[in-house]
């Protein structure tokens, strides 16, 4: 809690609100719409959002005489550029987004309310309206602006070996993300493809990748310069939860930094535990009780999973907090173990070393803590 008192804190969303109206707070050469556009557009009347500014000073003990600057700083606020790029994907990542449902700790909203009133989704290939020369136009313009974010899913194939895996518009996809990530603000790689390789990054039996695959983080820093230092957040999963990439890029929005982040990239709120940690067969896994063949006495019973090769307990993801599906549910309470598929080179991880690749070989028990 803060240890601001109520005058202090009004006076401090005052000088806030002052701030966010001196003429040079606003760089007019990277907005191409205002809050107040959108909302007008939308259309929200004048009444509404009035009431809706007076119940949000209320809420944040404003003074009345502050009213018509909170409401000018709202108008005025620049809608956050998002440019939505794909590569070696299989389109789940979005899938997931766009059934984004609204979440109080996380600031989420649906789909259809971020997309109006938190951004602009100016350029997504599965999404947009425009085609062919009209839709490469829109990433032109939309990329020779500043500060915008970029999200990116699926791996970038090597120029080289997996040259003919992904040419758009005559460019591979390390040039295009090159491009695009040149005035990024910050780079948003979204699903276990784009954060650590994925399945196209996969080596199998031959211990070779097919295309030679890379995160987008090794994909920026094999470009040198200010790319390799430019600000990644990695969203893992496949797909991830929808409410983690939502939530992820709403935090940007809100605070124009990243949340913090563990040693992968990935937002510490919603990657901060193992799935292990919250799940409600955990209780059975301390007494020793396992499932050890689907739908035995044990599968009824509900108890641990472990033994059919659950990774919860080395896989970091917010699946047993969040949920699926609108916070319907998780693996494990469908009878499923975790696949680890937030974590690096889970589809080649072994899970004893030596033994070979499965998702369903259990891990070593004296490496799990309680």
């Amino acid at each position: 809690m803060s240890n601001l008192s109520k005058k202090e804190l009004r006076n401090t969303i005052a000088n806030c609100l002052s701030d966010q109206m001196e003429p040079n707070a606003l760089d007019e050469n990277t907005i191409s719409e205002t809050l107040g556009e959108r909302i007008a557009n939308a259309g929200v009347s004048r009444r509404s959002f009035m009431r809706y500014c007076m119940g949000l000073s209320a809420i944040m003990a404003i003074p009345t005489s502050l009213m018509p600057k909170l409401v000018e700083a709202a108008l005025l606020s620049p809608v956050t550029s998002v440019v939505y790029l794909s590569f070696q994907e299989c389109t789940g990542c979005l899938e997931s987004l766009i059934n984004v449902f609204p979440s109080t700790k996380y600031k989420t909203d649906s789909i259809e309310n971020i997309l109006l009133t938190a951004l602009s989704l100016d350029y997504s290939e599965t999404l947009m309206a425009p085609s062919g020369d009209k839709a490469e136009k829109s990433r032109a313009d939309a990329i020779a602006k500043k500060n915008y974010i970029l999200v990116v899913d699926g791996s970038i194939p090597d120029d080289k070996a997996g040259a003919g895996f992904f040419i758009q518009s005559g460019k591979t996809g390390l040039q295009l993300l090159k491009a695009a990530a040149t005035n990024a603000a910050v780079v948003v790689s979204v699903g276990t493809c784009a954060s650590f390789g994925g399945l196209p990054a996969a080596k199998g039996p031959t211990g070779i990748s097919p295309t030679g695959a890379i995160s987008i983080k090794a994909a920026l820093k094999s470009f040198g310069g200010t790319y390799a230092t430019k600000k990644v957040i990695n969203v893992s999963g496949c797909p991830p939860i929808a409410e983690v990439i939502a939530g992820t890029l709403i935090y940007w929005i809100l605070n124009k930094k990243a949340p913090a982040l563990d040693s992968n990239l990935r937002p510490k709120m919603f990657y901060g535990e193992t799935v292990h940690d919250e799940c409600y067969r955990k209780e059975f896994f301390e007494d020793g009780l396992f499932v050890n063949s689907f739908d035995d006495a044990g599968a009824r019973k509900g108890y641990c999973l472990f033994n059919m090769g659950c990774k919860g307990p080395i896989t970091h993801n917010a699946c047993t907090t969040l949920k699926w599906n609108q916070g319907t549910g998780f693996p494990m309470e469908a009878g499923h173990g975790c696949l680890g598929c937030s974590e690096p080179g889970f589809w080649d991880k072994e899970a004893i070393a030596g033994q070979g690749v499965g998702f369903y070989k259990p891990l070593d028990i004296n490496t799990v803590d309680d």
